[in-house]
């Protein structure tokens, strides 16, 4: 694990000591530790204990001298390969829950690119209370991760979930990530279109499909964390931003495509999961349609193909496309391939009632255009997003 970089943020809890533990287990592995300890937490544990251990300056006011000519935060945030707080309190959870950044440690783990785990320690009731269990949840759809409380007795006297999990645990999963941690795709630049598109009627209808982006978010995060600069556009969701990414908000077929290709050049990789439009109104009214005793005919007319598009223009970029299908899905899939020019399909068959639109998972068969076929098992859309990758990697 040499060369292997953890940050540990440390906020102001009873459990602050145990931290030092998994400082010691990770420096048994050979992993560098630097720390960023909280005012808070120096009121348990001095600073000088955790310099001590990791064997490094202990960083703990914004506004110290630095050691040498740098800003700290940003320094340590290009630094870290990952950022995990111990004891995370309710206070730095919701801190970066809802942006705010006013000490070394928010300011730190909102400049970082890494991936940041907190591991909560808190009072059981503090812990269940709503506000903790949103601002948790809000973090978890960014991207952020976190290693579960255990139950037992607290040093309150309570007894419930809320505990600091065991220490070994802790540096066990720490180590697994580190280990697994693949920056494969580092340098390289990747484009992920997500979500549904609009076809606007009048100023007050439109009609859209029932994407939800999830699938597209998911890619975007897998290719950040394996290394890549991600730009990604999105159609209207109600998904959070991913972190670490250049994000392209827009609404119909017309804006995607001229996003894409404003950034297609430079793209290494194109992962096309949007749920794009295939039709628009043929005549948009500029004011709403009133309502009639008569019934409403609306006529639709074939829109642009992005991927086609993008299909003819390809030089040197590698192109992912998606099939949604409701029959004949590998065969639609492999037509599909061969007509758009592109690499890879990833077909799915969207009747399924437990995988596919709204759903945290997918079913799949990834085909390539060198005649490779995976099918992939019921799995998370995250499982699915690396196995494109893995894919590509190989190719």
């Amino acid at each position: 694990m040499n060369n292997k970089k953890v940050l540990l943020g440390v906020s102001g809890g009873i459990a602050v000591y145990k931290a030092l533990d998994v400082i010691s287990r990770l420096k048994k592995k050979g992993i560098e530790v630097k720390v960023i300890m909280t005012k808070s937490a120096t009121e348990f544990v001095t600073p000088l204990s955790f310099q001590s251990l990791s064997e490094n300056p202990v960083v703990i006011n914004m506004f110290d001298e630095p050691k040498a000519w740098e800003i700290q935060h940003i320094s340590l945030a290009k630094w870290a390969d990952l950022v995990v707080v111990v004891p995370a309190t309710a206070n730095i959870i919701g801190k970066v829950a809802n942006g705010i950044a006013d000490d070394m440690l928010s300011t730190t783990i909102m400049a970082t690119k890494a991936e940041v785990i907190f591991c909560p320690a808190m009072n059981t009731n503090m812990y269940e209370n709503k506000i903790v269990q949103k601002n948790m949840a809000t973090l978890k759809d960014l991207g952020y991760g976190f290693i579960n409380p255990a139950s037992g007795r607290l040093a309150c006297g309570d007894i419930g979930r809320g505990k600091l999990e065991n220490t070994e645990i802790i540096a066990e999963k720490i180590i697994k990530k580190l280990s697994s941690k693949s920056r494969d795709f580092e340098g390289k630049n990747v484009l992920v279109t997500a979500g549904p598109t609009i076809v606007p009627i009048d100023p007050v209808r439109y009609l859209t499909n029932r994407s939800t982006g999830k699938m597209g978010y998911e890619i975007a995060k897998e290719a950040r964390d394996r290394g890549a600069n991600v730009t990604l556009i999105s159609g209207p969701t109600s998904l959070d931003i991913p972190t670490g990414i250049n994000f392209i908000k827009v609404n119909t077929n017309e804006e995607m495509l001229n996003a894409v290709l404003d950034n297609f050049n430079d793209s290494n990789i194109v992962v096309k999961s949007a749920a794009v439009a295939d039709f628009n109104v043929k005549e948009y009214s500029k004011e709403k349609i009133k309502k009639t005793d008569s019934n409403l005919v609306i006529e639709l007319e074939r829109d642009k193909d992005i991927l086609e598009t993008l299909g003819k223009q390809k030089t040197n970029q590698i192109i992912v496309g998606f099939a949604a299908e409701s029959s004949n899905v590998i065969e639609n899939a492999k037509a599909k391939l061969k007509r758009k020019n592109i690499d890879y399909i990833v077909a799915n068959d969207i009747t399924s009632n437990d995988t596919g639109f709204a759903s945290d998972d997918n079913k799949v068969t990834i085909i390539s255009s060198l005649g490779d076929v995976i099918s992939l098992d019921k799995m998370s859309k995250r499982e699915v997003a690396k196995n494109i990758f893995d894919m590509i990697k190989g190719r």
